[in-house]
């Protein structure tokens, strides 16, 4: 764990640059560990989304039982239940709009479930002090010391300011040739820049399967 104390924060707007493309989505069941398939259903409609452009990145499915992403069954086969409200994000820059805009109407096979594309809606990046990241890949040797130290280091060379830092749950994202070692992430107290930066860019790699993307934390 790393802890400060106190800083003051000043007002921003959020900058419009990078946003949310929420999909509307008609899909009763998805595999827990779905990320390596969602990706590769994306990849198969729009081939770009998942080329090493900085700003793309694919939220997982979570249901309402696992949103905050510290609860999630064990059992990587077993199934999600997937509500009407349950959406399909991706993480763009607004340049990209149109383009994504070719999944509407779609029917994805997600590792043999379906999921029917339905309207989208754009959601701006959140104004907020704290940000969570349910999955970030790490090295499994690696202790929880030495990862919060190495983010404390790519912070601090980035020039961002904040004051509180927690590791959390560890996951793992199975791909048909390695397997993915996550970590989820709390980082605390940032100027309101600063955390928008965070969600904009995100943190670490295999963010187009769910990996180092930034969304606001409610609660501490």
């Amino acid at each position: 764990m790393y802890w400060q104390e106190e800083q003051d924060e000043s007002v921003y707007q959020t900058p419009k640059e990078v946003i949310d493309i929420q999909f509307q989505i008609k899909a009763p069941t998805l595999p827990v560990d779905h990320a390596w398939h969602l990706q590769q259903a994306i990849q198969k409609e729009l081939p770009w989304f998942t080329e090493e452009q900085p700003n793309n990145g694919l939220h997982l499915i979570h249901t309402a039982d696992t949103g905050n992403g510290w609860e999630r069954p064990s059992d990587p086969d077993a199934l999600l239940h997937l509500s009407k409200r349950t959406k399909l994000t991706l993480r763009t820059h607004q340049n990209n709009l149109q383009a994504c805009e070719y999944l509407l109407n779609k029917t994805l096979d997600i590792a043999g479930y379906s999921m029917e594309i339905k309207k989208l809606k754009i959601k701006p990046l959140a104004t907020t002090t704290i940000v969570f990241s349910r999955y970030i890949a790490v090295d499994p040797t690696q202790s929880e010391v030495d990862f919060i130290n190495e983010v404390v280091a790519y912070l601090k060379h980035k020039r961002l300011h904040f004051k509180k830092i927690l590791a959390g749950m560890q996951h793992q994202i199975r791909t048909p040739k390695k397997i993915i070692h996550t970590r989820s992430l709390m980082i605390a107290d940032l100027p309101l820049d600063d955390a928008v930066y965070l969600q904009q860019t995100g943190y670490g790699q295999y963010k187009t399967m769910g990996c180092g993307l930034f969304i606001p934390q409610k609660t501490m």
